[in-house]
Parts: C-alpha cells; structure tokens; sequence
C-alpha cells in the first residue's frame, strides 16, 4: 500500500468544545501523521468556494454557516492509504450510524455538527490540500 495525502477539517463544533487534541490523538493512533495544520476562521468567501460542489443543495447555506461560526483546524494527513483511513476512523456521516470508536460515534453532536471534514478521494484530497496549504506549508 502507497502512502498518500488526505485533507482532514476538524469543525466548529469540536473547537468550540476544545476537542482538538482528542480528535489528533484518534487520527495519529489510526496511523495517519499530521503534516501540515492550521487553526484559522474560515472566511465565508473561502467556505463558499470551498463547498462550492454543494451550491446547489438546500443545506449550502447552513453549511457555510456553520463553518464559519468559529474557528476550524485544517490538516494534512499522511499514511498507507490516507484517503480510506481517514474515511474510516471518522465514520459515517451520520453519528447515529457510526462505529463506536470513530471520531463521529465518539465526538459529533449531529448530522450537521459532526466534528470532522475528510477528503472523499484522492483526488479531491489533491484539491482540498492546495486550497489550503501551498507545498512549502507541508513538512513531512
């Protein structure tokens, strides 16, 4: 298995509850090490643009509200198949449908505040990290 980069959003709902290293001690003890991070309050400029992919679903709007309501910790995550294991140690979604031990089952408080962002593919996770990070910012 390759390593790989993936993108990782630790949300509102986690910093306002200084969540933070609890959430970073799950995602380094499923094998993934942070290489890059950064707490910032996302602009509603860059919320827009960034889930521009969602503009045109009836939750956009609280979407970009709701990431833009406090402090977030973006991340770069490095690890055998970075994508998939970030995937799977936040769990689904939905919290009510997460495995006990994901990051959702244990920390979200919602659907919606759901504690964690990840990139869905590598891909996008190429996409995400330079939306955020210039490769000068990734120390690994």
């Amino acid at each position: 298995m390759a390593v790989t980069r993936t993108f990782s959003i630790i949300k509102p709902d986690a910093t306002r509850r200084n969540l933070t290293g609890g959430v970073t001690k799950m995602l380094e003890d499923a094998g993934l090490r942070i290489v890059a991070s950064r707490r910032i309050r996302m602009s509603e400029d860059q919320a827009k643009s960034f889930y521009e992919v969602h503009k045109d679903r009836p939750f956009y709007g609280e979407l970009v509200d709701f990431m833009t309501s406090g402090p977030v910790v973006v991340q770069v995550l490095e690890g055998e198949d970075a994508v998939k294991r970030n995937r799977d140690i936040m769990g689904a979604t939905n919290p009510a449908e997460a495995e006990e031990g994901t990051i959702r089952k244990t920390y979200a408080e919602s659907i919606e505040a759901n504690s964690v962002h990840g990139s869905d593919s590598d891909e996008n996770a190429a996409k995400e990290i330079s939306f955020f990070f210039t490769e000068d910012e990734i120390v690994g």
